[in-house]
């Protein structure tokens, strides 16, 4: 993009008026954790709705979308959950029909989740209400700028997942 483009960027950040380019070591520390402060208040503030997935449990369940079955611990890790918090939400998610959980054949500690036919559908439901405006927040970037961005996010998710241990 250009940098005219890139100014709205700037001030969405809260840059707007600044005298000085902001570093931009900072920048991305700043935006970085507006975002995850975001996220936190997306996940904090939402009622459930009866027949409807919450947006923390549509993020528990995205990655069994594309997957035939994942354990609760792995479930957890893709939607920065703490173990405890998604078993109870897939015992819930259980209770609904929307989810089956079953022992690992290799490893009986394992408890295996996947997606019933119910379940799958309401994940589709939710990516479709929600997709559209995923998209249109990150219009106009292109599709370089994009693996940039998704290479900083992965590299700062080792960083911390580095620090965590």
């Amino acid at each position: 993009m250009t940098d005219t483009a890139s100014e709205p960027r700037v001030a969405a950040a809260g840059l707007k008026g600044t005298a000085a380019a902001p570093d931009p070591h900072e920048q991305l520390g700043r935006s970085f954790k507006a975002a995850m402060a975001a996220v936190r208040r997306l996940r904090g503030r939402e009622t459930h709705r009866p027949g409807e997935l919450s947006y923390a449990q549509y993020g528990l369940l995205f990655s069994l979308a594309t997957e035939s079955s994942m354990s609760a611990r792995d479930l957890a890790d893709a939607a920065a959950l703490a173990p405890a918090t998604a078993t109870q939400m897939l015992e819930s998610l259980e209770l609904a029909g929307l989810v089956r959980r079953t022992r690992s054949a290799d490893d009986r500690r394992i408890v295996l989740t996947e997606l019933t036919e119910r379940g799958r559908e309401l994940v589709g439901e939710c990516r479709a209400r929600l997709e559209p405006s995923w998209r249109a927040a990150i219009d106009g970037f292109s599709d370089k700028e994009l693996l940039s961005a998704a290479a900083v996010l992965d590299r700062l998710a080792a960083h911390f997942n580095a620090l965590a241990q």
